[in-house]
């Protein structure tokens, strides 16, 4: 099925839902949307920020390609940290532009494009959380996801990672058979709820069940995109774990989340890091 081409209007408005106020994504139940309003202007190509602190947010407008980025302000006050998001952002913009040059030669009618709304989820002196949930789209049915969270800790000015977290191998793969479980529920719940013929049944969760152990395996790699769920009293009550359409399931399942509260985690953190969580 041809994709049609995203209009320069319609991509505007997209980025201009940022603007609303209250978006930022402070606790669990509050949806995952841009932190702050892009400054919606057509740039050219090589209209990016020249200053890793200095995250301008981008729209690039051509008839090869549509481009729009948008940080936090959240990232801006820490320099590292914004480091990282321009160089996550520029690794997909320079991704795409390669990829337009060839955009005619494929046959394609439409731009290609690149949308990615960088979002606050959480913010205090302690903890920063920030991910984006974005496409890149050169050609085919449907564009590419680009799903990441960075949690920072800005008095230490450095990433928290899993293998920080979760240093022993054996933690991990306790964290790995808690996350597997609660994916294995849900993906029968799912199938049930379909009604399917029983030897199709059979088959679907065959299918899918393999898929879900081949991207939960004890792997630091399949673990890394993570977002604190942090309770009234600042600390840290569970982990939202976060895999993108085809890790653990079909493109047509999207973005699949898993949340594992802190008293099941805190025996496999690291002491240096169980101060941050409820409990520790």
């Amino acid at each position: 099925m041809r994709r049609p081409p995203l209009r320069a209007s319609l991509f505007l408005a997209l980025l201009a839902t940022a603007s609303v106020p209250g978006c930022k994504r402070e606790s669990p139940e509050q949806p995952a949307m841009p932190a702050k309003a892009p400054a919606v202007t057509t740039a050219p190509a090589t209209a990016v920020a020249t200053s890793a602190t200095d995250l301008r947010d981008v729209t690039e407008n051509t008839p090869d390609y549509v481009i729009g980025i948008s940080y936090p302000a959240v990232a801006s006050r820490y320099p590292a940290l914004a480091t990282e998001l321009k160089r996550y952002a520029e690794a997909a913009r320079a991704e795409l532009l390669e990829a337009a040059k060839g955009r005619e030669k494929a046959g394609s009618s439409a731009p290609y494009e690149l949308v990615l709304p960088f979002s606050e989820l959480y913010a205090s002196p302690t903890l920063v959380a920030v991910g984006v949930d974005g496409s890149s789209y050169t050609g085919g049915a449907h564009g590419a996801p680009l799903i990441a969270r960075w949690v920072w800790l800005p008095q230490q000015g450095k990433q928290l990672r899993i293998g920080d977290l979760v240093p022993d191998a054996g933690g991990l793969e306790a964290i790995s058979g808690l996350v597997r479980e609660q994916l294995h529920t849900a993906l029968s719940q799912r199938v049930d709820a379909d009604e399917l013929p029983p030897a199709e049944r059979v088959e679907v969760l065959k299918g899918a069940n393999k898929m879900i152990d081949d991207g939960t395996s004890p792997d630091p790699e399949h673990f890394s995109q993570f977002e604190p769920l942090v309770g009234a009293n600042g600390r840290i009550r569970g982990l939202r774990f976060v895999f993108a359409p085809y890790q653990v399931g079909p493109y047509s399942d999207g973005t699949q989340t898993v949340e594992v509260p802190a008293a099941s985690l805190l025996p496999h953190i690291a002491p240096a890091y169980r101060s941050l969580f409820e409990g520790g």
